[in-house]
Protein backbone atom coordinates (compact mmCIF):
# COMPACT_ATOMS: atom_id res chain seq x y z
CA UNK A 1 0.00 0.00 0.00
CA UNK A 2 1.27 3.38 -0.81
CA UNK A 3 1.29 6.74 1.29
CA UNK A 4 -1.82 7.95 -0.40
CA UNK A 5 -5.16 8.63 1.16
CA UNK A 6 -8.84 9.94 -0.28
CA UNK A 7 -9.76 12.88 1.87
CA UNK A 8 -13.13 13.39 1.80
CA UNK A 9 -15.31 16.45 2.58
CA UNK A 10 -15.97 19.99 1.77
CA UNK A 11 -12.74 20.96 -0.23
CA UNK A 12 -13.27 24.44 0.82
CA UNK A 13 -12.78 23.78 4.50
CA UNK A 14 -9.74 25.39 6.03
CA UNK A 15 -9.44 22.12 8.37
CA UNK A 16 -9.72 20.03 5.37
CA UNK A 17 -7.26 22.04 3.62
CA UNK A 18 -5.32 21.74 7.01
CA UNK A 19 -5.59 18.30 7.04
CA UNK A 20 -4.55 17.81 3.50
CA UNK A 21 -1.39 20.01 4.41
CA UNK A 22 -0.48 18.41 7.61
CA UNK A 23 -0.39 14.65 5.43
CA UNK A 24 0.98 16.06 2.97
CA UNK A 25 4.16 17.28 4.93
CA UNK A 26 4.47 13.65 6.51
CA UNK A 27 4.97 12.53 3.15
CA UNK A 28 0.96 11.39 2.01
CA UNK A 29 -0.27 12.19 -1.43
CA UNK A 30 -3.79 13.66 -0.87
CA UNK A 31 -5.95 12.80 -3.09
CA UNK A 32 -9.29 15.20 -2.75
CA UNK A 33 -12.93 14.28 -3.35
CA UNK A 34 -16.25 16.17 -2.08
CA UNK A 35 -19.14 15.13 -0.92
CA UNK A 36 -20.63 13.44 -3.83
CA UNK A 37 -21.09 9.77 -4.45
CA UNK A 38 -20.49 10.16 -8.21
CA UNK A 39 -17.28 12.45 -8.08
CA UNK A 40 -15.91 9.62 -5.28
CA UNK A 41 -17.10 7.02 -7.86
CA UNK A 42 -14.80 8.75 -10.89
CA UNK A 43 -11.72 8.96 -9.20
CA UNK A 44 -9.14 6.37 -10.85
CA UNK A 45 -6.69 4.30 -9.14
CA UNK A 46 -8.03 5.42 -5.60
CA UNK A 47 -6.14 4.90 -2.44
CA UNK A 48 -6.63 2.10 0.01
CA UNK A 49 -7.33 4.49 2.79
CA UNK A 50 -10.10 7.15 3.24
CA UNK A 51 -10.49 10.06 5.96
CA UNK A 52 -13.59 11.11 5.87
CA UNK A 53 -14.22 14.64 7.55
CA UNK A 54 -17.55 15.37 8.72
CA UNK A 55 -17.10 18.83 9.90
CA UNK A 56 -19.09 20.61 7.45
CA UNK A 57 -21.73 17.37 6.67
CA UNK A 58 -25.72 17.17 7.28
CA UNK A 59 -28.52 15.29 6.50
CA UNK A 60 -28.47 16.58 3.17
CA UNK A 61 -25.19 14.42 2.94
CA UNK A 62 -26.66 11.11 3.42
CA UNK A 63 -26.58 9.55 0.54
CA UNK A 64 -22.04 10.07 0.56
CA UNK A 65 -22.34 8.40 3.45
CA UNK A 66 -24.70 5.21 2.20
CA UNK A 67 -22.24 4.90 -0.52
CA UNK A 68 -19.15 4.70 1.62
CA UNK A 69 -21.07 2.50 3.57
CA UNK A 70 -21.88 -0.17 0.33
CA UNK A 71 -18.74 0.88 -1.24
CA UNK A 72 -16.38 -0.38 1.49
CA UNK A 73 -17.45 -4.18 1.26
CA UNK A 74 -16.78 -4.40 -2.26
CA UNK A 75 -13.62 -1.45 -3.18
CA UNK A 76 -12.28 -3.51 1.13
CA UNK A 77 -10.54 0.46 1.44
CA UNK A 78 -10.08 1.51 5.09
CA UNK A 79 -12.21 4.01 6.71
CA UNK A 80 -11.05 6.73 9.36
CA UNK A 81 -13.31 9.56 10.34
CA UNK A 82 -13.18 12.90 11.30
CA UNK A 83 -15.85 15.01 13.46
CA UNK A 84 -16.81 16.28 17.00
CA UNK A 85 -19.55 14.05 18.54
CA UNK A 86 -22.69 15.30 16.80
CA UNK A 87 -20.88 14.87 13.70
CA UNK A 88 -19.51 11.09 14.29
CA UNK A 89 -22.78 10.11 15.63
CA UNK A 90 -24.30 11.49 12.28
CA UNK A 91 -21.96 9.12 10.58
CA UNK A 92 -22.42 6.49 12.47
CA UNK A 93 -25.68 6.16 11.59
CA UNK A 94 -25.35 5.26 7.90
CA UNK A 95 -22.18 3.99 8.17
CA UNK A 96 -21.57 0.75 10.55
CA UNK A 97 -19.27 0.81 13.40
CA UNK A 98 -17.49 -2.24 12.41
CA UNK A 99 -16.73 -0.72 8.95
CA UNK A 100 -14.81 2.17 10.33
CA UNK A 101 -11.45 1.79 11.35
CA UNK A 102 -10.67 4.69 13.34
CA UNK A 103 -12.56 7.67 14.93
CA UNK A 104 -10.99 10.52 15.98
CA UNK A 105 -12.48 13.84 17.91
CA UNK A 106 -11.27 17.24 16.44
CA UNK A 107 -9.16 19.73 16.43
CA UNK A 108 -7.39 16.99 15.31
CA UNK A 109 -3.55 15.90 15.52
CA UNK A 110 -2.67 15.35 12.41
CA UNK A 111 0.43 13.82 12.81
CA UNK A 112 -0.59 11.35 15.36
CA UNK A 113 -2.89 10.56 12.42
CA UNK A 114 -0.22 10.20 10.40
CA UNK A 115 1.78 8.27 13.00
CA UNK A 116 -1.29 5.25 12.29
CA UNK A 117 -1.21 5.56 8.82
CA UNK A 118 2.30 4.89 8.66
CA UNK A 119 1.62 1.51 10.57
CA UNK A 120 -0.95 0.64 8.24
CA UNK A 121 1.47 1.23 5.14
CA UNK A 122 4.12 -0.54 6.90
CA UNK A 123 2.30 -3.79 7.46
CA UNK A 124 0.64 -3.85 4.21
CA UNK A 125 4.05 -4.57 2.76
CA UNK A 126 4.64 -7.59 4.48
CA UNK A 127 3.85 -10.45 2.66
CA UNK A 128 0.18 -12.15 3.52
CA UNK A 129 1.55 -15.13 3.67
CA UNK A 130 3.88 -13.88 6.75
CA UNK A 131 1.34 -12.55 8.94
CA UNK A 132 0.35 -14.68 12.16
CA UNK A 133 -3.37 -16.13 11.53
CA UNK A 134 -5.98 -15.36 13.19
CA UNK A 135 -9.63 -17.25 13.44
CA UNK A 136 -12.32 -15.24 14.95
CA UNK A 137 -15.42 -17.93 16.02
CA UNK A 138 -18.50 -15.77 17.11
CA UNK A 139 -22.25 -15.83 16.06
CA UNK A 140 -22.47 -11.85 16.15
CA UNK A 141 -21.95 -11.11 12.43
CA UNK A 142 -21.03 -7.17 13.51
CA UNK A 143 -18.22 -8.58 15.68
CA UNK A 144 -16.69 -10.99 13.57
CA UNK A 145 -16.56 -7.78 10.79
CA UNK A 146 -15.62 -5.26 13.22
CA UNK A 147 -12.90 -7.41 14.69
CA UNK A 148 -11.66 -8.32 11.53
CA UNK A 149 -11.14 -4.28 10.25
CA UNK A 150 -9.46 -3.94 13.45
CA UNK A 151 -7.15 -6.75 12.92
CA UNK A 152 -6.67 -7.11 9.77
CA UNK A 153 -3.60 -4.54 9.79
CA UNK A 154 -1.38 -6.60 11.19
CA UNK A 155 -3.00 -9.99 10.89
CA UNK A 156 -4.48 -12.89 8.51
CA UNK A 157 -7.94 -12.76 9.30
CA UNK A 158 -10.34 -15.66 9.20
CA UNK A 159 -13.56 -15.74 10.24
CA UNK A 160 -16.71 -18.68 11.41
CA UNK A 161 -19.88 -18.03 12.84
CA UNK A 162 -20.36 -21.08 14.64
CA UNK A 163 -18.49 -23.81 16.33
CA UNK A 164 -19.10 -26.35 14.02
CA UNK A 165 -17.79 -24.79 10.92
CA UNK A 166 -14.73 -23.60 13.11
CA UNK A 167 -13.93 -26.90 13.88
CA UNK A 168 -14.18 -27.78 9.76
CA UNK A 169 -12.09 -24.84 9.37
CA UNK A 170 -9.13 -25.73 11.90
CA UNK A 171 -8.65 -29.27 10.28
CA UNK A 172 -7.96 -27.91 6.89
CA UNK A 173 -6.55 -24.66 7.77
CA UNK A 174 -4.04 -24.30 11.19
CA UNK A 175 -3.70 -20.54 12.49
CA UNK A 176 -1.63 -19.55 15.05
CA UNK A 177 -4.53 -18.12 17.44
CA UNK A 178 -8.32 -18.45 17.90
CA UNK A 179 -10.17 -15.63 19.17
CA UNK A 180 -13.40 -17.72 20.80
CA UNK A 181 -16.93 -15.69 21.88
CA UNK A 182 -18.46 -17.55 24.89
CA UNK A 183 -22.02 -17.12 24.80
CA UNK A 184 -23.13 -19.05 21.03
CA UNK A 185 -26.46 -20.99 19.72
CA UNK A 186 -25.88 -25.01 19.58
CA UNK A 187 -22.14 -25.53 20.48
CA UNK A 188 -21.26 -22.51 23.15
CA UNK A 189 -17.42 -21.52 23.63
CA UNK A 190 -16.15 -24.37 26.05
CA UNK A 191 -17.80 -26.64 24.23
CA UNK A 192 -15.89 -25.72 21.02
CA UNK A 193 -12.44 -25.32 23.28
CA UNK A 194 -13.28 -28.60 24.93
CA UNK A 195 -13.14 -30.06 21.26
CA UNK A 196 -10.58 -27.99 19.64
CA UNK A 197 -8.44 -30.30 22.98
CA UNK A 198 -9.76 -33.11 22.78
CA UNK A 199 -8.76 -33.33 19.00
CA UNK A 200 -4.93 -34.46 18.43
CA UNK A 201 -4.37 -31.86 15.28
CA UNK A 202 -5.76 -29.04 16.89
CA UNK A 203 -5.12 -29.60 21.20
CA UNK A 204 -2.11 -27.28 20.78
CA UNK A 205 -3.68 -24.27 18.98
CA UNK A 206 -3.91 -21.31 21.66
CA UNK A 207 -6.96 -20.04 21.97
CA UNK A 208 -8.00 -16.54 23.82
CA UNK A 209 -11.72 -15.74 24.71
CA UNK A 210 -13.17 -12.82 23.98
CA UNK A 211 -16.61 -12.26 25.09
CA UNK A 212 -19.29 -10.41 26.85
CA UNK A 213 -19.40 -12.48 30.08
CA UNK A 214 -16.91 -11.75 32.84
CA UNK A 215 -18.74 -13.31 35.83
CA UNK A 216 -16.33 -15.64 38.33
CA UNK A 217 -18.24 -18.93 37.39
CA UNK A 218 -17.74 -18.46 33.63
CA UNK A 219 -14.36 -17.88 34.06
CA UNK A 220 -13.70 -20.94 36.22
CA UNK A 221 -15.35 -23.17 34.31
CA UNK A 222 -12.74 -23.10 31.36
CA UNK A 223 -9.83 -22.50 33.29
CA UNK A 224 -9.22 -26.28 32.51
CA UNK A 225 -9.01 -26.13 29.15
CA UNK A 226 -6.27 -23.57 29.40
CA UNK A 227 -7.21 -20.67 27.16
CA UNK A 228 -4.33 -18.64 26.92
CA UNK A 229 -6.34 -15.43 28.00
CA UNK A 230 -9.84 -13.99 28.74
CA UNK A 231 -10.77 -11.03 27.06
CA UNK A 232 -13.64 -8.93 27.37
CA UNK A 233 -15.60 -7.57 24.19
CA UNK A 234 -16.37 -4.06 26.56
CA UNK A 235 -12.71 -3.39 26.18
CA UNK A 236 -11.42 -0.23 24.23
CA UNK A 237 -9.99 -1.09 20.47
CA UNK A 238 -6.29 -0.25 22.24
CA UNK A 239 -6.39 -2.44 24.89
CA UNK A 240 -8.36 -5.20 22.83
CA UNK A 241 -5.62 -5.27 20.02
CA UNK A 242 -2.73 -4.65 22.40
CA UNK A 243 -3.17 -7.90 24.40
CA UNK A 244 -3.27 -9.74 21.29
CA UNK A 245 -0.11 -7.81 19.97
CA UNK A 246 1.48 -9.16 23.62
CA UNK A 247 0.61 -12.75 23.07
CA UNK A 248 2.55 -12.64 19.93
CA UNK A 249 5.20 -10.38 21.16
CA UNK A 250 5.47 -13.04 23.70
CA UNK A 251 5.67 -15.67 22.18
CA UNK A 252 7.84 -14.68 20.07
CA UNK A 253 10.36 -14.31 23.13
CA UNK A 254 9.54 -17.60 24.19
CA UNK A 255 10.57 -18.75 21.05
CA UNK A 256 13.81 -16.80 21.04
CA UNK A 257 14.97 -18.10 24.32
Amino acid sequence: MDKRVLLIGNQKSFMVNAIAKGLEKEGYEVVPAGLLSLEIKNIENKPGIYILYLGDITLDDSEVLRYINEAIDTERFLLYMIGNQEELSLGLTLIGKEKIQETYIRPLDVKMLAETLDTVVDYSAVDENLKKKILIIDDDGAMLRMMKTWLSVKYRVYMASSGKIAISFLMQNPVDLILLDYEMPVMNGPEVLKEIRNTQALRDMPVIFLTAKDDKESILKVVSLKPEKYLLKSMPKEKLIGAIDEFFDRRAKKANT
